[in-house]
């Protein structure tokens, strides 16, 4: 796969530094590919964009899923995770996920990480949406994600790896052939570097995580502006199934105008017998699913729309009046504490709630090693696409992927350095432009793009909508285009404009993903098509960036991905 010549402008690398391999993010799958990596002997350098523990795997509420109770199994778990993906998931990825996942987790608490236990001393496991059994293991009541990630930063610090913290990762360099050869990354003044570097590297690790900053409303941190699928998108990767943006149903809703990274109401509320209600009290998922309130979150994203579309409101009502002072306090104290500073008090009033972005399904494009189309180029996380979600993650499982295909990375990594097929850490051949050969967009232009997405590409669409999201889109773009052609003008190199470059990317290339697909199918809803087609739509939209930056799109046969060598 060919790079596309696109690259972010920015100046010259002032410093360097060389690995094996350099990891991109700092959540629960990069930090399990840094540590594996490093384990195995082969010298890794981690870059994340704000701290350590900063990343998305920390705002995880619910848990993580696998087969650990008594009478689960993994066949079990993955019959859930194939009904909750609607007929897209590659099951041999899948497969994967469900088998290796029970280890992956014990090894996880191996490392140091603690989870709830009984007062017999097992797992305590809960349940989530599409699970029909108890498998999700849970920290601090509804604070995994900040366990997990605490474990994980106090073992990559007592390793000793190599970090550089507040730094946004820019673009791929790669080598003569193509291959990665490492990443060039601004540090925002407080890391061990200042300015823009570069990192050399044979295996480049993305663990960047989501993008759902892209719209107004997510439950997302403000560093998930999809940097990694941008970065993969103009070093010639392939994406797929950006479409499929799952809108958490139940964030706490701080009115029509709130933006930016909103609380998160985690699913193991529900889990544990809070109901969805309408103003009225109504219980409306009843009868719309054999799960009601514990249906795949898609389907409880769509009820709690059709509600509001029905009563002509903007929110409806989770109910957990009936769990009292005492079970919000020791089972869901981060979301009791969240509630309170709004002024809302879970223990005597219900919690108003509205669906929000949430996670991206879809990402950049992997095999079962995580190997990206570009060679020496890894993708795990939330970033990737490694067929395991299809149309619809099932809840939990986001943090079980992250261990297991970043274990498989590593590994991967490991066995190539081993048999000498790594090619040794040279400088790479290109580096970032010094002149502007293509705009920087403004950061205002940031609100105009998640205002867009949110009209036309969230959680109802359309052809009307989606037509005029692109077209609004390609007005932002054409007007900084325009400035830099007439004028030679763009803006100023800095994290708002990168970040917001990404943004503008990675929205393009889901409109046209939504667009291309003409069906409603998981979280992706289209008011025009209302039906699921297996026949025309059972399987993947593929795209990545030509050289003059319009999208090369096309579809798999079928739900399992080609090889990934397939060019």
């Amino acid at each position: 796969m060919s790079a596309t010549g696109i690259r972010l402008y920015a100046p010259a690398p002032g410093w360097s530094l060389d690995a094996d391999v350099v990891v991109v993010g700092s959540g629960v799958a990069g930090l399990t590919a840094a540590l594996r990596s490093s384990a195995a002997g082969l010298k890794t350098v981690v870059v994340t964009k704000a701290r350590l523990d900063d990343g998305s795997t920390r705002w995880a509420q619910g848990g993580i899923a696998a087969a650990l109770g008594e009478g689960d199994t993994p066949e079990q778990h993955l019959d859930d995770t194939l009904v909750a993906g609607v007929g897209l998931c590659d099951e041999e990825a899948v497969r994967i996920l469900v088998t290796e996942g029970p280890d992956a987790v014990r090894r996880l608490i191996a490392t140091g990480a603690h989870f709830d236990e009984s007062t017999e001393g097992d797992l305590e496991l809960t349940r989530e949406g599409g699970h029909h059994r108890r498998r999700i293991v849970h920290a601090g009541g509804d604070a995994t994600g900040a366990e997990v990630s605490r474990a994980l930063v106090e073992a990559v610090r007592a390793r000793g790896i190599p970090t550089v913290e507040n730094a946004l990762v820019l673009d791929l360099l790669t080598d003569d052939e193509g291959r990665a050869a490492g990443v060039t990354l601004h540090v925002m003044g407080e890391g061990q570097h200042d300015g823009v570097g570069a990192v050399h590297a044979p295996a480049v690790v993305l663990a960047t995580g989501g993008m759902g900053q892209v719209f107004s409303a997510t439950s997302n941190p403000s560093v998930s502006t999809g940097d990694g699928v941008a970065l993969a998108l103009r070093a010639g990767a392939e994406v797929s199934d950006l479409e499929f943006v799952q809108f958490h149903p139940t964030v706490l809703f701080l009115g029509a105008d709130a933006e930016g990274q909103q609380p998160l109401v985690s699913e193991a509320v529900r889990g544990e017998g809070a109901h969805l209600v309408d103003a009225d009290g109504v219980r409306f998922m009843v009868g719309q699913h054999e799960l009601a309130e514990l249906a795949p979150r898609d389907i409880v994203a769509k009820g709690i729309t059709r509600r509001m579309q029905e009563q002509g409101t903007e929110h409806m009502y989770l109910d957990g009046r009936h769990f009292g002072a005492d079970m919000w306090a020791t089972r869901f104290p981060t979301i009791l504490a969240a509630c309170r500073a709004h002024g809302i008090d879970p223990v005597t009033e219900p919690v108003p709630v509205a669906p929000a972005a949430h996670y991206a399904s879809g990402g950049v494009r992997t095999d079962p090693h995580g190997r990206t189309t570009v060679p020496g180029l890894y993708a795990c996380g939330e970033v990737a696409c490694t067929g395991v979600h299809g149309a619809n993650r099932l809840a939990s499982n986001s943090l079980l992927e992250g261990l297991v295909y970043a274990e498989r990375i590593a590994d991967d990594i490991a066995a190539l350095h081993a048999a000498g097929a790594l090619p040794a850490r040279v400088p790479a051949a290109t580096a970032p432009p010094e002149r502007p050969a293509h705009p920087l967009l403004p950061p205002e232009a940031r609100f105009t793009i998640q205002r867009v997405m949110t009209d036309g590409a969230g959680v109802l669409r359309s052809a009307d909508s989606l037509a005029e999201a692109a077209e609004r889109l390609a007005a932002v773009h054409a007007d900084a285009a325009g400035a830099l052609a007439e004028h030679g003008k763009t803006a100023e190199p800095g994290v708002d404009t990168w970040e917001t470059t990404n943004l503008l990317c990675v929205a393009r290339v889901l409109v046209a993903a939504a667009l291309r697909r003409e069906e409603t199918r998981g979280c992706h809803w289209r008011e025009d098509h209302a039906d699921r087609d297996d026949e025309a739509w059972g399987r993947h939209i593929v795209i990545r960036l030509n050289p003059d930056r319009t999208l090369a799109i096309r579809t798999t046969d079928n739900a399992r991905f080609p090889s990934t060598q397939e060019q």
